[in-house]
Formats: C-alpha cells, sequence, structure tokens
C-alpha cells in the first residue's frame, strides 16, 4: 500500500519516514512543539525522501530553525526526480517562493488544495509570514479551499483567522471557538481567536482566555512567546505596565531561547511599550539583538523580519545599522524589500536624526503598502505607532489626534485615551 499525507496525497518514501513526516505535520497543524525534529527524523530514515527536505528548507527560511536550508532544498529537488506529479510540483513551489517567487506554489494549491503545508504556507500567521502581497489574495487561495476540506478541524482554524483579517469578527470566534471543540490544543484556531478578542477591544476577556489557555490545552504549543506576546498587548492596551513588565519577565525574556521570535515577540513588545505613554524603565533591546543574531538584523530572510529588524536597530539607535539595512533592501531583488522595506528603513534613519516630522510623513506614505510586508494587522501596528510617536515629538498634536482617533474608532483602548490626552495637554479624567 503506498504511504500518504494526512490529508491523502501519496508519499515516495518508506512507511516509517512517512508517519515521522505525518506526526512532524501534525505538530506543525497545531503549532505544537517537536515539528522541525520530527520531519528531520523522516530524512534521516529516508533520506531520498524529497518533501521532508523541502519541509525542512522551508521551516529553516520561515522560522528561523536551525537547518541548512541550501542543502535541504537541493536534496529536495534532486529526490523529487523519483517522486510523484505532486511531489514534484510541491517542491518546485517550496524552492520557488524561497527565492521570493511565490507563483509557483499559488498555482500548486490551485491543482492541490489539500496540501495543507502549503496553504498554511500562503497565510500570514504564527508560522509563516505568506506568499502574497495583497491580504485579499491570500483569503481568495484559502477560501478556494473549503470544498476541499469541508470541516476539518485545522482548515476551520485557518477560515478563522482569514476572517478576523476581514473583520468578520463574529464569524472568525465562531469558527475559532468549533474548531477549538474538536481539537482544543489547535494553535491555529487558538491565534484566530486571539486576534479576534484584540481587534475587538475584548481586552479583558481575551488576555482571561489567554492565560488559561496557554497554561491548559495549549501547554504543548510551539511560539508560546507568540501567545505570551498577545497577552502583553492586551495588557498593554488596558495600560496596565505594571503587568506588562511581569508578563516579559516571565516569559518575554529573549534568554528564553526564542530565537528570530526574541525580534517578532519581544523585541516588538519593547518598542511599543517603550512608546506608551509613562513608561518607566522599560528594558532595552540589546540582548534581543544579541539572541536573534546580526545576520538577522542586517540581512532579514523575510520583509516580515525586516520590518521588525528595522524597529530593532531604531530601538538600539544604531544608525549605521539602519542606514545599511536601508542601502541593502534598496538593491535586494525581492520587490517588497526595495519598495517598502527600504523606504521605511529610510524614515526611521530620519526619526532617530531627530528629522520627526519628515520621518511622520514617511511612515504615512507608506500606510497603503504596509499589508505586504506581511504578518498581521496587529504586528504591522507598530509602524503606526511609530508614526504617533513621529507626530508628537515633532509637535502635530492634531495630526496625532486624527490617527489616534481613527484607532480609538476600530476598537477601545485606555492606552490610546492617555496617549491622545497628550495631544491636548490635560489627562484622562476616569470615567
Amino acid at each position: 500500500m503506498r504511504c500518504r499525507d494526512l490529508y491523502g496525497y501519496p508519499l515516495t518514501t518508506s512507511p516509517e519516514a512517512a508517519a515521522a513526516y505525518n506526526r512532524g505535520l501534525g505538530h506543525l497543524l497545531r503549532l505544537r512543539t517537536g515539528a522541525v525534529e520530527t520531519v528531520a527524523t523522516s530524512v534521516v530514515l529516508d533520506p531520498t525522501f524529497a518533501l521532508g527536505h523541502a519541509a525542512l528548507a522551508l521551516l529553516g527560511h520561515e522560522m528561523c530553525a536551525p537547518v541548512d536550508v541550501r542543502a535541504r532544498l537541493r536534496d529536495a529537488v534532486l529526490h523529487s526526480a523519483r517522486a510523484t506529479e505532486r511531489e514534484r510540483s510541491h517542491v518546485q513551489a517550496v524552492a520557488a517562493h524561497l527565492r521570493g517567487d511565490s507563483r509557483p506554489l499559488v498555482h500548486h494549491l490551485a491543482a492541490h488544495p489539500r496540501d495543507a503545508l502549503l496553504l498554511s504556507t500562503a497565510v500570514p500567521t504564527i508560522a509563516f509570514a505568506g506568499v502574497t502581497e495583497v491580504p485579499a489574495e491570500a483569503w481568495t487561495i484559502v477560501e478556494g479551499a473549503i470544498p476541499a476540506y469541508g470541516d476539518d478541524w485545522w482548515f476551520t482554524g485557518l477560515l478563522a483567522f482569514v476572517r478576523q483579517e476581514q473583520g468578520r469578527f463574529d464569524e472568525a470566534m465562531a469558527l475559532s471557538c468549533r474548531s477549538l471543540r474538536e481539537e482544543p490544543g489547535a494553535g491555529h484556531s487558538a491565534h484566530a481567536r486571539a486576534h479576534a478578542h484584540y481587534e475587538t477591544g475584548d481586552h479583558a476577556a481575551g488576555l482571561s482566555w489567554m492565560d488559561a489557555w496557554v497554561t491548559g490545552e495549549g501547554a504543548s504549543v510551539d511560539s508560546l512567546s507568540h501567545f505570551s506576546w498577545h497577552a502583553a498587548l492586551h495588557e498593554l492596551s488596558l495600560g496596565d505596565l505594571g503587568a506588562v513588565r511581569r508578563r516579559y519577565d516571565a516569559q518575554l525574556r529573549p534568554e528564553h531561547g526564542l530565537g528570530c521570535r526574541a525580534l517578532v515577540d519581544t523585541g516588538s513588545l519593547l518598542f511599543r511599550w517603550s512608546l506608551t505613554p509613562d513608561a518607566e524603565d522599560v528594558p532595552g533591546l540589546d540582548a534581543v539583538a544579541a539572541v536573534a543574531g546580526r545576520d538577522a538584523l542586517d540581512h532579514p530572510a523575510t520583509p516580515f523580519l525586516a520590518m521588525h529588524a528595522a524597529v530593532t536597530l531604531l530601538a538600539l539607535d544604531d544608525g549605521p545599522g539602519l542606514a545599511a539595512l536601508a542601502d541593502w533592501a534598496a538593491a535586494h531583488a525581492h520587490p517588497t524589500q526595495r519598495e517598502v522595506v527600504a523606504p521605511l528603513a529610510r524614515a526611521l534613519v530620519l526619526m532617530r536624526a531627530g528629522s520627526c516630522s519628515a520621518a511622520a510623513d514617511s511612515l504615512r506614505s507608506l500606510t497603503g503598502a504596509l499589508p505586504r510586508l506581511g504578518g498581521s494587522d496587529a504586528q504591522r501596528e507598530i509602524v503606526e505607532e511609530t508614526r504617533i510617536a513621529a507626530l508628537l515629538r515633532a509637535g502635530r498634536y492634531d495630526d496625532a489626534r486624527l490617527l489616534l482617533d481613527r484607532r480609538l474608532d476600530r476598537r477601545p483602548s485606555p492606552r490610546d485615551q492617555r496617549w491622545r490626552a497628550q495631544c491636548r495637554g490635560d489627562e484622562v479624567r476616569p470615567g
């Protein structure tokens, strides 16, 4: 009998290697720890297993897993010659994606929608940055796969994430809860629910649920730092800076071995915390930079990581590093690096130099292009918050107030109310 993956596609490998690969894929779809190690076991058991090599290359590229990406991709391409047409297409899609061309991956999913690993790759979630520069295109890919998955718990969680990105928060909450009832440890579904709570300003309930989930059904989930980041974001929005500090000390210190997630989770939290009114003694980002590594700051693998590298360099007051990142991105083969990352880094160079009004205008001009960076709305807000800080430092209080009013129209936030009070020079009164 031919080996098959979790969604029924044939695998050209041994039964033992296929079993390891499927365990790894199951871990990845649940965001459970051990996915990389278990997939790696599949290629130890069968060194000619093309999809195992391709998965490792993808995880190394997207998640900063300790993988020799070039070697794994080389072996994936070499051994795909003996595999099925679908497996060859899968490997070719991964290879092109790692070169910055995601069109083959999109075409592959049109023909093979139940290729869950690549469908997961297509959407900017915890594990992956996404493959399209227009969010609606990623939504279309997922919605086109609805007939292929039906009520599958993992796909339901992925669809929930899409629905919250579309602003359909009630649907997102219903879908994520339905998925979690079937698979209580489903990381993607929990992630979608976390975003629905945050985007609707449901901070107290979202924080309570998140704290219970990460110590209960979600305790074995990988990237727990990201769920801790979500909890801290609620605390930040509520203006509870003491809780943010306790969260950082207990769960988000960079020395906890977070790798490049130190940039995405810890670094972004520290930066946003430092911008918050009344914030005091916020830890610096030196330890974050040390854990992430200089190469992640100088040559970030994706535009999404580049956004976080840029704000980290600003927080470090590293003007030469910011300028070098801007120059590197401007010469990059990937258009998003050239057209979004480079001007973002240049805007932060201006801000560091004290030209905050010009920096704010430069950041405003990027607003429509920010979705191209990947990630979620909540993550890309770091650029909007940098712009607010630049406007305030430039004394452009009316402009800052208008931007904060739009944020408060989206969702309640005591932090934003306190920020807005700075625009008129008085204090927020209780009630």
